[in-house]
């Protein structure tokens, strides 16, 4: 029986080396920027009264490296989990591209259709339908039951992953996810 309700803290990484630039970053694996560390030490004082139990990662190094800014600032020691399923969207053939010159090859509409609409499927690559197909499983088999159990979760991803748990969770339609955007080192409770 529980007697109060669990946290699912959700955290997108600090700024890194490629977003910076502003080039698709994908599963390429890319540190964080010295902004992308503060925006993940800023992203801890959010939360610096809150306690967390366990935490839930990708195996990319932002991610990672942003949830460890966050638990030194935080000063807690947690069980980390790393998962691929919570890696970031594969952008195919646009990935290491930079957008804005995309952006200008293809038009803004089908910019917009490859950067955030729900099943634009990208050459090589993944869309957000293909993305959610992986996360909300894993989401389901193992960061739901610590929830259940009562325990405060802090999860530190990608913007896609996040925004494919976001239309899980708060059940955004189809047509309206690409209206979600989850900035770098932005927090969701």
């Amino acid at each position: 029986m529980l007697n109060r309700k669990a946290i699912l803290a959700l955290v997108r990484h600090g700024q890194s080396e490629w977003n910076a630039k502003g080039l698709w970053t994908g599963l390429v694996d890319v540190s964080l920027t010295e902004k992308g560390r503060q925006e993940a030490r800023q992203a801890a004082t959010l939360i610096n009264e809150l306690t967390f139990h366990i935490a839930f990662t990708s195996n990319l190094s932002r991610a990672h490296q942003t949830l460890e800014e966050m638990l030194t600032v935080l000063g807690l020691q947690l069980p980390i989990t790393r998962h691929q399923a919570l890696n970031e969207r594969h952008y195919g053939i646009h990935t290491g591209k930079n957008k804005w010159e995309v952006k200008k090859q293809v038009g803004d509409e089908e910019f917009m259709k490859i950067r955030r609409s729900w099943d634009f499927p990208i050459e090589g690559g993944e869309s957000l339908k293909d993305v959610h197909a992986r996360v909300i499983p894993y989401y389901q088999a193992e960061v739901h039951q610590h929830i259940i159990a009562g325990k405060n979760v802090l999860l530190v991803a990608h913007g896609n992953t996040i925004r494919a748990l976001v239309k899980h969770l708060e059940g955004v339609a189809d047509d309206k996810i690409a209206q979600v955007e989850i900035a770098t080192g932005e927090v969701l409770l």
